[in-house]
């Protein structure tokens, strides 16, 4: 069975983390995660903790890169943190050469993702929606095989971690 879509509710910024970490440990492999969502949501939180799944050192700060759109982090698998935000203008993407990042050798994170003017198939794509002060739903959605199978994966050990209520 290939997962294309699963939804997952949490409770605080941590566990957000939590998940992040459970997917950076997953990763074996350079992918893309476009991550959209209101602003609050979530999305930086969630890339700290994918950092740390990553191997990024816990001493490497993990910040939003809103005024230069991109931060390079060094883990297991190089970690591209893009925050497209302040984006004043779709050409700043092909300046920075976002799309080279795309193949690239490590994961790229695309905050603000919903200001793309383009489709990434390979992607896995991450909605956050508050859900209270502290709770998020994240709805993720993956098109291509790689990032299904990395789907069915989190969902395995996300569910393994997490106790039945």
């Amino acid at each position: 069975m290939n997962q294309q879509e699963w939804a997952v509710n949490t409770a605080s910024p941590e566990e957000t983390a939590a998940l992040a970490v459970c997917l950076g440990e997953l990763l074996d492999r350079p992918g893309i995660l476009l991550l959209k969502g209101d602003l609050g949501t979530g999305k930086t939180c969630f890339t700290q903790g994918l950092a740390r799944g990553l191997g990024v050192p816990a001493e490497e700060p993990v910040t939003s890169p809103s005024y230069a759109l991109m931060n390079h982090l060094r883990g297991r698998l190089e970690l591209f943190h893009f925050d497209l935000y302040r984006l004043s203008r779709v050409e700043e993407l092909a300046d920075l050469g976002l799309e080279e990042y795309f193949d690239g050798t490590g994961v790229a994170v695309v905050e603000w993702a919903d200001r793309l003017q383009f489709d990434e198939p390979e992607a896995l794509t991450i909605n956050f929606q508050r859900r209270g002060s502290e709770k998020r739903t994240l709805t993720f959605r993956a098109r291509s095989e790689f990032s299904r199978t990395l789907l069915q994966k989190l969902a395995a050990a996300w569910s393994a971690r997490v106790p039945k209520l």
